[in-house]
């Protein structure tokens, strides 16, 4: 074979090869990382001293959801995250399935956010796609992200699992990525995706960290996530209403059980339980002060991949399994339940 053949083979092979594979190889936006966590209602009441403490940088916080649901303790969580000297970023669970849907939660999620100062891109949540196709799909979330950007005068962000990032999405010329990727962050560059950079990986969603009560998801952050522009929100009103939050202060009287204040309160056992660091939920005391937030409204709560339910009276572990399609051993370690044979009314369990 003469030597011109033999070139001409080697550079039809290596276009081949670039040619047959999707996407990008993953790699990080710069070499400067942080550490962080996102979080939700799921999480209840977060001592974030002691998360600062525990090496955490970065908080993405859960604002809001479709049109008219805010997270019920976005205000604690922001102000307290805040107080400690956290960077704060917060992301909206998009649900539209119009782009006129998409531009009205545009404007929900920019009132939410109304005059607070945030430290990270703006992300966008949006996995649960119903029939949409996949250039509707993008349509959506084009016209969320630019509404957006147009309201806040922010950059923003595009969270996605792996699978999304190379099937779904075909934003990557316009919106950076933050993946859920829980393999091996060093295997990152060897995964195809339509996005050859991120900004965000979140590598598990089972982790402990002091002054948190249940498992929280783990992120790590290149600096490229930080806004340029840390001003706070301007002011945008919102044309639909959104359910109210209070933050209460109950005084336990005779006769109270956790269950009876969480039916009057329209909240779960475990919200009151996480927000008070309560040890025995089946034990309080008439005087002890309880603190309470009101209508969470949620018996399943979704955002960043989640899908939670609360348990009702009557509920068992087998029942739940076969109503979900799962086992009550995954049930068990999903939520590291000791005693499959108890559970409480009221507790929230990952399904």
């Amino acid at each position: 074979m003469s030597k011109l053949k033999k070139i001409i083979l080697i550079i039809a092979f290596l276009i081949m090869t670039i040619f047959s594979t999707n996407g990008y190889a993953l790699t990080p936006a710069s070499q400067i990382t942080y550490e962080g966590i996102d979080v939700s209602n799921w999480q209840g009441y977060i001592d974030y001293a002691q998360v600062k403490n525990s090496g955490i940088d970065i908080v993405y916080i859960k604002s809001s959801e479709g049109s008219n649901y805010k997270d019920p303790y976005f205000e604690i969580n922001y102000r307290n995250s805040k107080e400690n000297g956290l960077k704060v970023g917060v992301y909206h669970y998009l649900t539209a399935r119009s782009i006129t849907e998409a531009q009205i939660e545009a404007r929900f999620f920019a009132s939410i956010i109304s005059g607070k100062q945030i430290d990270c891109k703006l992300a966008m949540d949006f996995e649960s796609f119903g029939d949409l196709t996949i250039n509707e799909i993008n349509q959506i979330s084009r016209t969320f992200l630019e509404e957006v950007e147009e309201l806040t005068g922010k950059q923003t962000i595009v969270y996605s699992d792996l699978f999304n990032s190379q099937n779904t999405f075909r934003l990557a010329d316009e919106y950076p990525l933050w993946i859920a990727y829980y393999g091996p962050y060093e295997e990152l560059e060897n995964v195809q995706s339509n996005w050859n950079t991120w900004e965000g990986q979140q590598y598990t969603d089972m982790s402990r960290i002091n002054g948190i009560f249940t498992d929280v998801d783990r992120d790590r952050f290149t600096s490229d996530v930080l806004l340029e522009n840390t001003e706070k929100i301007p002011e945008t009103e919102n044309a639909t209403p959104t359910n109210q939050t209070e933050e209460i202060k109950y005084i336990v009287k005779r006769g109270d059980t956790l269950w009876d204040l969480s039916r009057k309160y329209n909240v779960t056992v475990q919200e009151i339980v996480n927000l008070n660091n309560i040890q025995n939920p089946n034990l309080i005391f008439p005087g002890e002060e309880l603190t309470i937030i009101t209508n969470t409204n949620f018996s399943q709560v979704s955002g960043l991949g989640k899908d939670f339910y609360t348990v009702e009276p009557g509920d068992t572990l087998s029942e739940l399994a076969i109503k979900f399609d799962t086992t009550v051993s995954e049930i068990v370690r999903l939520n590291n339940i000791q005693n499959p044979n108890l559970i409480f009314v009221g507790q929230r369990l990952r399904i």
